[in-house]
């Protein structure tokens, strides 16, 4: 019960993605590709109204010649990451409804493959060694350990055990993120302007409302990367001489939240710059909406 998409490497191999799952140069990747020419985190697999796609985290990819940002995935496809380097679309697997976790501080969300829960509570993708609870899929269904305990099957349903948690099926439809403006959003429609140091934010009939230092840059690298990017790749371009994870983190988390209490003293929708809960954080624009890079 998850979507996933079936995809081959320039080497012949072959991996199942899902959603939150990145294409990149680490060994750590859902998919990784021995390449200098791909980036560390480069592309990301994101399931988006009901279908899987391809988001570019940097730069772009090709197909049939034309080059994209972003793609919806079909069997049979073949992607040019760089010049002579193809991946290509074996299948998709698209159920109609998929797994997720919702309670009490935590709002319904999908699982990624792997993933774990810590206080928050929050959904955070990957293994984190000190969580309340670790989930993963076995390929056939999906599995779940709460500390101390030991691994057992995880259905809809099913209590987590902890932060009074509960599995859910979710329709494939209302999963994943919605790339329109919400129903019966009152929202202005926002112009953006990304200037590295400062971010002007225009909507009509208010005055220009101004982020600047850190909270400037997040949006601004945000602005360029132009899709999802996992924390630790957004962290690692603000603070490009930290090596500790742990302290990455913790400054984050403390300037995005500085960030949202700042969008909300200028009255701009505090889910501006979003994050999925596995991990993932991107600028969250509506249809109505413009971006303008100015860096």
């Amino acid at each position: 019960m998850r979507a996933s998409v079936r995809l081959r490497g320039p080497d012949d191999r072959w991996f199942e993605l899902v959603h939150g799952d990145v294409i990149g140069r680490l060994a750590t990747a859902a998919m990784p590709l021995d390449d200098a020419r791909v980036s560390e985190a480069h592309a990301m697999i994101s399931l988006r109204e009901g279908e899987l796609r391809l988001i570019a985290l940097r730069g772009m990819f090709a197909v049939d010649g034309a080059p994209m940002s972003e793609v919806r995935l079909q069997p049979g496809m073949r992607i040019l990451l760089a010049q002579d380097l193809p991946v290509e679309v074996e299948d998709v697997v698209l159920p109609a409804t998929v797994l997720g976790v919702e309670g009490p501080g935590l709002r319904r969300q999908i699982l990624p493959s792997v993933c774990s829960v810590v206080p928050g509570p929050r959904l955070v993708s990957g293994f984190v060694a000190d969580a309340a609870v670790w989930i993963w899929s076995d390929g056939d269904g999906w599995r779940i350990r709460v500390a101390q305990g030991k691994a057992n099957p995880l259905l809809a349903g099913d209590a987590l055990g902890v932060f009074g948690l509960v599995a859910v099926e979710i329709p494939l439809a209302a999963a994943g993120l919605a790339a329109t403006r919400r129903q019966g959003s009152v929202d202005a429609p926002l112009r953006i302007q990304a200037r590295f140091d400062t971010v002007h934010i225009h909507r009509e009939g208010v005055e220009v409302g101004v982020l600047s230092g850190i909270l400037a840059r997040i949006v601004s690298e945000l602005v360029v990367l132009n899709g999802p990017v996992h924390w630790a790749t957004l962290a690692g371009q603000l603070w490009p001489r930290e090596p500790d994870a742990d302290v990455l983190r913790s400054r984050l988390d403390v300037n995005l939240s500085r960030l949202r209490r700042r969008l909300r003293e200028l009255r701009v929708r505090a889910d501006l710059v979003r994050t999925d809960g596995a991990g993932f954080i991107e600028l969250l624009t509506y249809a109505h909406d413009t971006v303008e890079d100015q860096t």
